[in-house]
């Protein structure tokens, strides 16, 4: 396939690349904070045992590259999350069926796209509610997790979505594949950044993200890594999360 021949070239570039990123990160110390102080939060990371790792699509403009993603996705056997927003998955009920019937998990990505922080508590619910039916419709499945739009979220936004079902999850590491960076550079900057427990984030209509998935697959996979849903890879109950988003299990010990 024309991914997989790219996707050597890519793979040698980042050979280098990976090396001194570790070297780098070892320096560096931690990882950045995304928040401090007393908030609810989401789920950026979960702390693992294992070495599983999740990546993850939002779905809110097109489906030009959805079909590709998804090709390579199924190539490497790997099954994804989805958080798909109301308008697209009413607007492609075809895809969210095809993604859902391809094995990957389906979470809510919003109904209209706002910055929730700026929404009343009726109205944040009145977004998860409506949304998750749409997907719910068209899968038979129920919903049980959700993205905040932007990465925008308050307590209001967190308490909310978890009063609701919802488990909120954000991210660890960014692909960037939003900024239309070559897959090149998507792949460098995800293969460097993730660790066990990861959430990582891409997009389904990112110009170059299919073309970068083999090389990520691989290349992770390579350093002992597996992948799963997020519904997978987080704690449902019986957890804590520290000040970075990072979520661990509170039944050990």
């Amino acid at each position: 396939m024309i991914l997989r021949l790219r996707s050597l070239v890519l793979s040698f570039a980042l050979t280098a690349a990976v090396a001194l990123s570790a070297l780098a990160a070892g320096a560096a110390g931690a990882e950045e904070v995304f928040w401090s102080g007393a908030r609810s939060l989401p789920v950026y990371s979960v702390e693992r045992e294992d070495n599983a790792l999740a990546i993850t699509f939002d779905c809110a403009w097109g489906t030009e590259h959805t079909d590709a993603i998804l090709q390579a996705l199924e190539e490497a056997n790997v099954k994804a999350t989805f958080f798909t927003v109301q308008f697209w998955a009413e607007e492609h009920p075809d895809y969210l069926k095809k993604i859902d019937e391809a094995g990957h998990e389906i979470g809510t990505h919003s109904a209209t796209h706002p910055k929730m922080s700026q929404l009343s508590e009726e109205a944040i619910r009145s977004e998860l509610t409506t949304s998750s039916r749409a997907i719910t419709e068209v899968t038979g499945k129920p919903v049980t997790l959700f993205r905040p739009p932007f990465g925008d979220y308050d307590n209001a936004v967190i308490d909310t979505s978890l009063a609701l079902g919802l488990m909120p999850i954000q991210w660890d590491v960014d692909s960037l594949d939003w900024k239309d960076l070559s897959a090149k550079e998507i792949a460098e900057r995800v293969v460097t950044k993730a660790k066990r427990g990861s959430i990582i984030l891409c997009h389904n209509n990112g110009l170059h993200t299919a073309e970068a998935l083999p090389v990520i697959l691989d290349t992770l996979r390579a350093r002992g890594f597996t992948f799963v849903p997020v519904g997978e890879l987080i704690y449902r109950e019986n957890y804590t999360i520290d000040h970075t988003g990072r979520q661990f299990s509170a039944a050990k010990g």
